[in-house]
This record gives structure tokens, sequence and C-alpha cells, in this order.
């Protein structure tokens, strides 16, 4: 604006310049002077003014290119952030900083500290106080020894959980069961799932007698269990550990062990060998 301002000034003193002249050349009453002499004034006004002209455009042009050198060298965004947060000082005025401090030719400076080193020392404050109203003065939550406790007590239960569900068992591990829930339970799945083979009091039909000595891949707990985990593809025997968890086929192996001398309606003959088991606590040579 204010480059156009003095463009407009220069304008108007060159037109009113160029009319007195004009008016005094033209229109000279009684001239004082020979009419060379007005001439050279002339000429002299007009290289005064368009040295005028030209030492002004040339102000005006250093002034904009400066303003504008200024507006270059302002800081990014990201610099004002930075220095925001780290209160760093800039190059050109670290000497305002020097310490009197001289160590074999190294200068201290006396920099503030960074804004963000102080929240955090802050914060780490406020935590610590309110750690220790929460874990010491409140009880409100428990200390580490009393939380590894809480999580022994939950993993207990949960093996307690997954022994019941027979989750360890297997043909090797497995034990016979004697007490009433565990058999009645084995009669309940050998009901379901085994009548159809076997008979319901175990004298067998498609499938072997379960009540007498015979035994085709032997007998005890362990081989029961196991013919009925992976079954006899060859004999028509299922696998059974897709439908049946490790405890539910050690509650029907042991219900089927249960079933030996007993006297069936109609028992089916003999097949396989003799089968007795060396353990003392085996019932029973089935």
């Amino acid at each position: 604006m204010r480059k156009k301002f003095s463009y407009f000034s220069i304008c108007i003193s060159l037109f009113l310049v160029s009319s007195s002249f004009a008016q005094n050349t033209t229109t000279p009453a009684k001239p004082d002077f020979p009419p060379s002499y007005y001439d050279i004034v002339a000429m002299f006004l007009i290289a005064i003014i368009i040295i005028s002209f030209i030492a002004i455009v040339y102000y005006e042009g250093r002034k904009v290119a400066a303003e504008e050198e200024v507006l270059v060298k302002q800081p990014s965004a990201f610099a004002k952030f930075r220095r925001a947060i780290t209160k760093t000082t800039p190059v050109e005025t670290e000497h305002e900083l020097l310490l009197d401090h001289d160590y074999d030719g190294i200068r201290e400076l006396d920099s503030k500290v960074p804004p963000w080193f102080l929240w955090l020392f802050y914060i780490s404050i406020f935590f610590a106080v309110v750690y220790m109203l929460d874990y010491h003065v409140l009880n409100s939550s428990p200390l580490q020894d009393e939380e590894y406790q809480l999580q022994v007590q939950q993993a207990e239960v949960e093996r307690a959980a997954l022994i019941n569900s027979g989750a360890f068992l297997n043909e090797e591990s497995v034990t016979l069961l004697t007490d009433p829930a565990a058999l009645d339970e084995g009669k309940q799945i050998f009901t379901t799932n085994c009548v159809a083979c076997h008979a319901a009091d175990g004298g067998g039909l498609v499938g072997p007698n379960l009540t007498d000595d015979y035994w085709i891949h032997g007998g005890g707990i362990k081989n029961i269990f196991k013919v009925i985990k992976y079954g006899v593809v060859a004999k028509g025997m299922i696998s059974w550990q897709s439908q049946l968890n490790p405890k539910q086929m050690q509650d029907v192996a042991s219900y089927v062990i249960s079933l030996h001398g007993t006297t069936p309606a109609n028992p089916k003959q003999q097949e396989g060998t003799i089968w007795k088991e060396s353990d003392s606590t085996a019932v029973a040579s089935n």
C-alpha cells in the first residue's frame, strides 16, 4: 500500500512539474532570461525527478525484499513446537547464557531445564503419591505377594477343574474307579453308546462278551481305556475320543470292568485269550 502511494505521489509531482514547465514555456509574458536558459532548467528538473523516482523505486524494492527475507526466515510450526517444549535458546543468543566457568576452553551455558523433563518429574511424583495411597494407605489393591497368592489359588481351582474333566488322563495314567457315582456315570454312557454292540448286560452282540475272562485286546483299565479311546477299526469299534472326554472314558471303562463275573441273559461265545493282570489292585483276571 505504501509502495503504491509513493508511486502515486511521484506521478502527481511529475504532472505538476510538467504543467508548470509547459505554462512557463508556452506563455511567457515577459521572459527574464534567454529562452535557452529555460530549456536547461527544465531538463535539470526532469533529471532530478527521474533520479528521485529511480531512488524511491530502488528503496521500496530493497524494503520489500527485506520483508520477504524476514518472512522466509520465520521458523516452521514444528520448530516453534520443539522450542516450546524444550525451551532451547537460539544459537544467535547463546552468548547471553554463558557463565564464568571455563574448563580447558569449554564454556558452560546456564540453560533452562526442558519443560518436558519437568512435567515428567511432576507426573512421577503424582504417580508415587497415588501408588502409596492405593497400595499402602487405603489397601485398595493387593501387593505383589498378595497378588501372587491370588494367582496361585486361581491356578489350583483351574487345575482341579482340569483334573475333574480328565484333561490329564491317558492310557498310561488312567486308574480304576470304584466309587458308585463314577460307576453310575459310566453305566449311563454305556447304556447310551455301547448296548447296540455289547448288549445291556455286557453279554455281547456284534461286539465281544465283556463279562468273562477272555479279552481280544487285553483286559484291565488301561487296555480297555485305550480301546475305547482309539477304537478297533478292523473289528468295527469306532474311536470315542472325539465324543467323550477322558474322564467319561475312564468312567465307562471302570463300569465295563465292574461287569466281570456277572451272568448275562444270553452270553456270547468266548473270544480272545484269558488275560490276567499282575497288579494286586486289579479286579479278577479279566
